[in-house]
């Protein structure tokens, strides 16, 4: 049995081990109290005021939120958010787990097909919008030009009519999931290939396999994946902005739209309501999407 100065010794020596690793993260918790947690602090105050970015903010109560929830402009953006996320989750998220399945079964060519597919994702979402509002354009654009092979007639600005401009922008980031079939292709990758062969052997097809081994094994991912997708949608701003500026009307509108018109008219208490807003929304998809995946339990 170990004595009592035993025991102390390595009370000791936890306490020291401890004391180094509070040192080494110091640096780490002075930068993220310095860009993130004191900026955040800010925006919730000053949400609060009214400030023009220029004289001191003047506290106004919940004046900004109630301004901010009577906006028709806010309502729209809500209902745009609200669709963008369910294309997110069922086709952005879900067509890049499918082609993680896909190149898991590592049919020939396999590695030439993934390289390809992730080229176009290392191009910025601003590049994307531009490379998209030639895309469509009636004039000369390919789309466009293609229908009228077998419509002469067909003349639509995709990006200025309603409502199509909704479904032009949804198109500039829909098929764009290659950061979803790394997460998800890694998960794969990481199972054992024993459980695989043990299903197979007590009769498992190839269908069971993917619903009952390895859908369930990659539900961290995919959670992951759906989190970054849907976030992504409330802080969607290049794609809007490079290519209707929220408009026809409000088809396009989107809360960082709203936040940016907001800063360009020195609203700036205004503004920070709607990052606050962005902010929570954020931690409810967050909170929602890991309890439904169950991100936090085990995988075996």
């Amino acid at each position: 049995m170990p004595t009592k100065s035993a025991h102390k010794k390595i009370g000791n020596l936890k306490r020291y081990n401890y004391t180094w690793c509070y040192i080494f993260l110091l640096p780490t918790i002075i930068i993220f109290c310095m860009f993130y947690l004191i900026p955040i602090l800010q925006v919730f105050i000053t949400s609060f005021t009214k400030w023009d970015g220029f004289n001191s903010p003047k506290f106004s109560g919940f004046e900004n939120y109630i301004n901010l929830f009577k906006s028709s402009g806010f309502i729209v953006a809500l209902k745009n958010l609200l669709l963008w996320c369910i294309v997110a989750l069922f086709l952005h998220v879900g067509f890049g787990t499918l082609v993680a399945f896909v190149l898991y079964q590592k049919k020939p060519g396999w590695k030439i097909t993934r390289a390809v597919f992730m080229i176009p994702n290392v191009i910025s979402a601003a590049a994307w919008a531009m490379i998209y509002r030639f895309f469509f354009n009636n004039d000369f654009g390919i789309l466009n030009n293609i229908i009228r092979i077998f419509n002469p007639n067909f003349n639509v600005q995709w990006f200025y009519k309603s409502p199509w401009a909704f479904w032009a922008v949804t198109f500039t980031w829909l098929f764009y999931a290659v950061i979803v079939t790394l997460l998800v292709l890694g998960d794969l990758q990481n199972i054992s290939p024993e459980i695989n062969e043990a299903a197979i052997i007590d009769g498992a097809t190839g269908w069971q396999l993917i619903r009952y081994i390895q859908l369930p094994l990659c539900r961290g991912a995919i959670g992951t994946s759906v989190i970054a997708s849907l976030t992504s949608r409330v802080s969607m701003y290049e794609q809007i902005a490079l290519t209707t500026a929220g408009g026809p009307g409000y088809d396009t509108m989107s809360l960082p739209i709203l936040l940016v018109n907001a800063v360009t008219d020195y609203r700036y208490g205004y503004a920070n309501a709607i990052g606050v807003v962005m902010f929570i929304l954020g931690l409810i998809i967050l909170a929602v999407v890991s309890k439904m995946f169950r991100m936090n339990d085990s995988d075996y």
